[in-house]
């Protein structure tokens, strides 16, 4: 695994530069007030950046429901717990 990693690392940096090199033609993007013209490597680099941050963003927001969700139904089980040793201290009536 320690030599795995490195070269997989390796390897996606020298694709990625290889892309890049590739797709060094310059593209027009059309804002409201104005236009840029940056390479499509780079425009496809910032596009991905972006979707990775709002996918994290939206996982992140996943899994603060679920802790607090986790949160809420542990304090429920506490005191059902608390509910149930109550019960089993109360003494038992004999009906004779």
């Amino acid at each position: 695994m320690r030599l795995i990693t490195p070269v997989f690392f390796i390897l996606v940096i020298l694709v990625g530069a290889t892309f890049a090199c590739l797709n060094a033609a310059p593209v027009d993007i059309h804002y409201y007030v104005g236009t840029a013209s940056v390479p499509l490597s780079l425009l496809l680099v910032f596009s991905f950046a972006i979707g990775i941050l709002i996918g994290f963003f939206m996982g992140f927001v996943l899994y603060w429901r679920a802790r607090c969700k986790n949160r809420r139904l542990n304090k429920r089980i506490k005191l059902a717990e608390k509910e149930i040793n109550n019960i089993r201290s109360i003494p038992l009536k004999e009906d004779r």
